[in-house]
């Protein structure tokens, strides 16, 4: 009777290595770079918002879009429907080579707070000429946000306009995929706060 008990245990350890070498392997399963959102709250409208797309512009080649405040604070003199912010949307490689800038700045260390339930994760830069852009006088020095969102492939079929339909959880990304995939790609270092 123990021999019997014994060998389906065995059999669903063996099937459960198998599954997770399948996994590592299986080009499905793979995360990747959906987009990186580079943002830049400048607060007010006027010269020091178009200096900060000209920012933008310099770093991705890429017009920005100019964000507009939803509400009016009294405190900070922002009205509602004013300009305060640019932000940019880069995908492909060009967000690996510009995710890369940003996370040499941060010495590829995030914290863990910075990873988020879905699979994505942001950080800040506080000067932008720490990306390798050169210093010009007449624009200033401006500080920026990253955001970066993780996908595996597969992810349109919730997205697409024709036969949409559910994503399957596991090929969701978790925030145990983001911090593995920064930890095995750039060779980061997540610390614990």
């Amino acid at each position: 009777m123990s021999d019997k008990e014994k060998k389906p245990i065995e059999q669903d350890q063996d099937n459960q290595e198998i599954e997770k070498e399948q996994e590592e392997t299986h080009p499905m399963k793979k995360v990747r770079i959906e987009k990186l959102c580079l943002n830049i709250g400048v607060g007010e409208s006027g010269d020091r918002l178009t200096r900060a797309a000209k920012v933008l512009e310099q770093l991705t080649d890429q017009t920005p879009v100019l964000s507009k405040s939803r509400l009016t604070i009294r405190g900070f003199g922002i009205r509602r429907n004013e300009k305060i912010a640019c932000h940019v949307t880069v995908r492909g490689k060009k967000a690996e080579e510009i995710l890369e800038k940003g996370l040499k700045v941060k010495e590829f260390e995030l914290n863990k707070k910075c990873f988020t339930d879905q699979g994505s994760f942001g950080f800040g830069v506080d000067e932008h000429i720490d990306l390798g852009l050169r210093y010009d006088p007449t624009i200033g020095i401006y500080g920026m946000d990253f955001f970066v969102v993780l996908e595996r492939p597969g992810k349109r079929v919730k997205n697409r306009k024709r036969r949409k339909n559910k994503m399957g959880n596991k090929q969701k990304v978790t925030r145990n995929d983001a911090i593995k995939w920064f930890q095995t790609k750039y060779e980061g270092f997540v610390i614990d706060n």
